[in-house]
């Protein structure tokens, strides 16, 4: 895989929609003047990038592990391992897209230019549920984490309506356009990779180091390797620990020099997703078994990180480094004075750190729901009325108050149903996993139909067919993806059901929209422009 560092090329007069987004020298956008103040501000480098997007990915960590855990028991590293392949494949389509797309609509901009309106239309509503059920179960997990210092917090009424409060007052400031910092969710993300680092690091020396076994009997012990039927469900599962690789595409239109930067971020979450992901779920299983790991009720299926930083702190034993040592030189006296400081601060840094980037994680869903919304009602495939600007605050309040209740809605279930957890995770799966397929569906589109596209990135493994190029990772990443996620649809019924209402709702609203609007269902008429309203 390579930059190729083509220059775009004239944009011919038949490729209308083009001209909105093509990238040009110097990293400007050929729009006319009166399209300007809808412009974003380019501010973003590598380093923001790979926050956002990190942020949103390394965030499933903390409640997707524990979920995965539930089917897959001691198969979870092989699941987590399987479904990280899907996600180089996601990462890879996703760094094409975004690179020759720099638009805040992901693959709902990537299906709408490969095929049509209404096919972008159905990878941004399937993208939409994606958010608002990442808003859902991050918030729900936050509870989880916090009854490290308050214990009432496990119980279900609370943990559900303090769930809620977290949404309301980020809808609150959302609509009063308080925004994260940048260079802030830097420092969390920092802090939060150092910190499963530190758990991972510490695992291998105090539990994995002196007893290897203990892994192979959690893994492959009496009860602990799953059906066929429960690994592939939890693959599937999996998938939820790679599902935020939209977050880097959404933010192509504040990215400097997204040519670059978007496949150079998608790189590096690639090596650090993928490490860190197989170091914390092998520390795992050496720590737990997989029955503790992911009982929702008695064991750390919410909190996964919680259990790995008590298990892993019960194992820290300066005591035992004492007892062995004839003398205690002053270097020894230090290490362990900083030990026994670690195994009493780990828990609570774990707790607040999940805590800190599970909120992140939420508002992230919440302010992708925005920028989304905006896109597609500005290409007229939902209504004018949701990208409705509030007169002092300046932002899309109708959209963000609207969805956020939506995903208030989604929490519901968790005042009384057991399995509440699990139903939630299936349903974010179910959006995410179809968005993907079409994104993949989308990138081979473009190849066969505007080969002649401006690439700044493009995969040197291509299958040519006719001429054309088509890039292996996407075709497969098309297969495995849309193959999950027809497995999930038989495996769970709550995402099933509740997935495909929304789906037909949604394409209901298009199709009413365009017909009130007297537009054609697939593409705007010559001389529609994006913007009007």
């Amino acid at each position: 895989m390579k930059a190729n560092g083509e220059k775009p090329a004239a944009e011919p007069s038949n490729e209308r929609p083009l001209k909105y987004w093509q990238p040009k020298p110097g990293d400007r956008f050929s729009r006319p003047a009166r399209y300007k103040r809808y412009q974003l501000r380019r501010v973003l480098g590598v380093p923001g990038l790979f926050s956002a997007g990190y942020g949103d990915v390394g965030s499933s960590i903390y409640y997707g592990l524990g979920l995965v855990a539930t089917v897959a028991l001691g198969a979870t590293p092989v699941a987590l391992a399987m479904a990280g392949i899907i996600y180089v494949f996601n990462a890879l389509t996703y760094a094409e897209g975004g690179a020759m797309i720099p638009e805040a609509g992901g693959s709902a901009s990537f299906a709408r230019h490969g095929y049509n309106d209404l096919v972008g239309f159905i990878a941004g509503w399937a993208l939409m549920l994606s958010y608002i059920a990442t808003m859902a179960i991050s918030s729900y997990t936050i509870p989880a984490y916090l009854a490290y210092f308050w214990p009432l917090l496990k119980e279900p009424l609370y943990s559900t309506l303090v769930s809620m409060g977290i949404i309301l007052f980020l809808m609150t400031m959302n609509v009063l356009g308080l925004r994260e910092s940048s260079r802030i969710n830097i420092l969390f993300i920092s802090l939060d990779i150092l910190t499963q680092v530190t758990i991972v690091a510490i695992g291998a020396v105090f539990i994995l180091a002196p007893n290897p076994g203990i892994l192979i009997q959690h893994m492959f012990g009496p009860g602990n390797w799953p059906s066929l039927d429960q690994l592939i469900y939890g693959v599937a599962l999996a998938a939820l620990c790679f599902t935020g690789v939209e977050t880097v595409s959404q933010l192509g239109e504040e990215t400097r020099q997204p040519a670059k930067k978007i496949p150079r971020a998608y790189i590096l979450m690639i090596v650090a997703v993928l490490v860190l992901f197989s170091g914390i779920s092998i520390v795992a299983l050496s720590a737990m078994t997989p029955q503790e790991l992911g009982d929702p009720v008695n064991g750390w299926a919410r909190d996964p990180i919680a259990g790995i930083a008590s298990n892993v702190a019960l194992a820290i034993s300066p005591e035992k480094i004492a007892a062995g040592m004839t003398s205690e030189p002053e270097p020894i006296i230090i290490l362990i004075w900083m030990l026994r400081g670690l195994r009493d601060l780990l828990p609570a840094l774990v707790a607040l750190l999940a805590a800190t980037i599970l909120l992140t994680a939420t508002n992230a869903g919440l302010m992708g729901i925005s920028r989304l919304t905006f896109n597609l009602s500005s290409h007229h495939q939902l209504p004018s009325a949701l990208k409705k600007i509030h007169p002092r605050f300046k932002t899309p309040h109708v959209a963000i108050v609207l969805f956020c209740l939506v995903s208030i809605c989604l929490l519901i279930p968790g005042f009384f149903s057991p399995n509440f957890f699990a139903d939630l995770g299936g349903l974010y799966v179910f959006g995410s996993l179809l968005c993907f397929a079409l994104a993949h569906l989308s990138i081979v589109g473009l190849r066969v139909k505007k080969p002649d596209l401006p690439r700044p990135f493009k995969l040197r493994v291509n299958f040519k067919i006719r001429g054309r190029e088509l890039p292996v990772t996407a075709l497969l990443g098309l297969a495995l993806t849309f193959s999950i996620w027809l497995f999930m649809l038989i495996m769970q019924p709550f995402s099933r059901w509740v997935g495909f209402l929304w789906m037909i709702g949604g394409i209901a609203l298009y199709l009413e929209y365009r017909r009130t609007k007297r537009l054609p269902f697939t593409h705007l008429p010559e001389g529609t422009t994006p913007f009007n309203s």
